[in-house]
């Protein structure tokens, strides 16, 4: 799979260098003129005057100066320091410098009358937050893709050769989190796998959109006799507090092929939707026995709940 995460944090470096070097520009100039002649700033100090201690700060440019240099300039240039070495820190501190600037243009947005710069500032600090946080969103799930059970060739495991499983465990996985529980869940129940695959997909707004509209997506034909085991664990991820557009339509092919159904729903909040389990008993009709609510986060296990369905 292609890294997003790699030229998401080339573009935190690039936000974190240019705004840590237009500080260092600033700052430097006011230091070596305080008057504030070398940025063309003379006329600006008395809008200084709307600030607490005024008259002992803000006289000239020193503190202004220094106040830059310490809280954009240096910040952002350790940032970039620490992403050239790999440090997950670097990420994280880009990510609140972007807030950082955005709070020190809102000063400058009720002192200066409106200004072609402070607003374009403004945008910077926003893109640099949002960069920030993209970074570390793509590094957790790439960081976790690492480790986690790799996709197998084949999208049906059987328990062992010569040998009948009574427990089947289903599972559609983007991202590897339902992949890594479904997996597990096989394994304590010595029960076969069958993982359900689809093509098409855009990664995660085209996920989202598909559970907004609770849309169906196309899936490969389920070539296991679903009716052989006792029963069968599906396991879900959640997409716009529903069940996700794959394991939607496999429960809707499935249903009336199954002896018993466990409803595995996997998500990062703490408590699953309602609407995500009256989803899954209308769709799994009679086979519906329980469900599973199971909170994931950084693809580790917080917590699971299970509620009995009595039919």
């Amino acid at each position: 799979m292609k890294s997003r995460f790699i030229p998401t944090k080339k573009a935190l470096m690039f936000w974190c260098a240019f705004i840590g070097i237009g500080a260092l520009v600033g700052g430097v100039a006011m230091l070596l003129r305080p008057d504030g002649s070398i940025l063309s700033m003379e006329g600006m100090l008395p809008y200084f005057k709307a600030l607490p201690f005024a008259d002992i700060l803000f006289e000239d440019y020193v503190f202004p100066g220094i106040a830059l240099l310490m809280v954009n300039c240096v910040p952002n240039l350790a940032a970039f320091a620490l992403m050239l070495k790999k440090r997950r820190s670097g990420l994280v501190l880009g990510a609140i410098l972007g807030v950082t600037l955005m709070l020190w243009i809102c000063i400058q947005f009720v002192i200066f009358p409106f200004n072609l710069l402070s607003t374009s500032f403004f945008i910077f600090g926003l893109t640099q937050a949002l960069t920030g946080y993209a970074a570390n969103v793509f590094y957790v799930q790439e960081e976790f893709a690492r480790s986690s059970p790799k996709r197998d060739d084949d999208s049906f495991i059987p328990h062992a050769e010569g040998e009948r499983a009574d427990a089947l465990v289903v599972y559609f996985s983007r991202m590897g989190y339902a992949r890594s529980y479904a997996r597990a869940l096989a394994s304590a129940q010595d029960a076969d796998l069958l993982e359900e695959r689809t093509d098409g997909t855009l990664g995660f707004w085209w996920c989202g959109r598909y559970g907004m509209h609770r849309w169906d997506m196309s899936i490969e034909d389920i070539a296991v006799p679903l009716g052989q085991y006792r029963v069968v664990h599906i396991c879900s991820p959640i997409w716009v507090f529903r069940i996700c557009a794959p394991m939607r339509t496999f429960c809707k092919l499935a249903k009336g092929q199954m002896q018993t159904a466990h409803c595995h729903l996997i998500h990062h909040r703490r408590h699953v939707s309602p609407a995500a389990i009256s989803e899954a008993e209308s769709l799994l009709g009679t086979s519906f026995a329980s469900v599973t609510s199971v909170c994931m986060r950084k693809g580790r296990e917080i917590f699971r709940e299970t509620v009995d369905i009595c039919k």
